[in-house]
């Protein structure tokens, strides 16, 4: 490889682009992204975000991975591991450096911390106007309890993670014992929310997938079980989405200001879609069996032509 230096982030003309992809291990989600930019000519540069840090002194201020001191024309968070509050801290630093840099990032570490943070995700889209469970957080065990007692005639809570994907963690909610004990509870914060699966022969809900701005592809997950998640045992089915739910789907994606999500959609018993979460960084594996289009591919359009257009911008300012 070229020294990067040289060419990433102060390419001549014509000279080919290269992006970071920010990744944990070169996965299939990987491969398929890697691919549909190869297919456009653009290098792909794994990045682990663990591996990145800042260095005030250099030309950039910055340390990214794999780029040797220099800036990548664009970059794809992918994933991000977990790790301590002040190590997730430093990663979103960064991302949020590349943007004052003139990076383009998708998503950029806004949208992350948006989605990553599932209170903020209900705060934004209910602020927003679009119908989300109603749901409360606190940290403590006391105040839980007594959301739980007051609201529990309403029917069931469910306890998430606060930071979660995929179905993990998730507790059905009835009564304030079968809350655990602030020790248990992940991260040691109480985030409830009013639990919205109907079953009807199954539980079923939708996975829809935006970047920017457009719906490029959805699936129905059909469960015996009301988590829902591909992960979790779901089964992905093909659907074609009415326009309500496209609809909803666009304002989620922009209630939290992100370029690509996964909107969790269901329907509650009245027959109102209802939005669940949004997930700022989504698998797409189980939905890509059930569309004939090749989503990695979409994204990599989409992903070129936002490029494309900052850096004319950027070249006629």
């Amino acid at each position: 490889m070229p020294p990067l230096l040289e060419r990433v982030g102060h390419n001549p003309l014509g000279a080919r682009p290269v992006i970071g992809l920010v990744i944990e291990s070169v996965d299939w989600h990987a491969r398929e992204l890697i691919a549909a930019l190869r297919a456009r000519d653009i290098e792909t540069v794994p990045v682990r975000l663990t591996r990145c840090g800042f260095a005030t002194q250099s030309a950039t201020g910055l340390h990214v991975d794999g780029f040797d001191g220099a800036l990548p024309d664009g970059l794809i968070v992918r994933t991000m591991s977990g790790g301590t509050f002040e190590a997730v801290t430093v990663r979103l630093g960064v991302l949020h450096a590349l943007r004052e840099l003139g990076v383009p990032v998708w998503n950029d570490a806004r949208a992350i911390e948006r989605c990553v943070d599932k209170s903020m995700t209900s705060f934004l889209l209910s602020r927003a106007g679009l119908a989300t469970p109603a749901t409360w957080t606190t940290e403590s065990y006391d105040e839980a309890r007594a959301i739980v007692q007051r609201q529990a005639a309403g029917g069931p809570l469910v306890l998430k993670p606060l930071f979660g994907s995929q179905g993990r963690g998730l507790m059905l909610i009835r009564t304030p014992d079968e809350l655990p004990q602030t020790e248990q509870a992940a991260g040691r914060v109480f985030y409830l929310q009013r639990f919205i699966g109907i079953e009807r022969n199954g539980y079923h809900d939708f996975r829809v997938l935006v970047v920017q701005g457009r719906v490029v592809a959805a699936m129905q997950r059909h469960s015996s079980h009301w988590i829902t998640n591909i992960k979790r045992g779901g089964r992905p089915v093909a659907v074609a989405l009415n326009d309500e739910l496209k609809t909803l789907a666009l304002r989620a994606a922009a209630a939290v200001g992100a370029a690509f999500v996964g909107v969790d959609i269901i329907y509650d018993s009245a027959q109102r879609p209802i939005v669940l979460e949004v997930n700022s960084m989504p698998a797409w594996s189980g939905l890509q069996k059930v569309t004939a289009i090749n989503i990695a591919s979409v994204f990599a359009d989409c992903f070129v032509e936002s490029v494309g257009i900052r850096k004319a911008r950027g070249a006629t300012a």
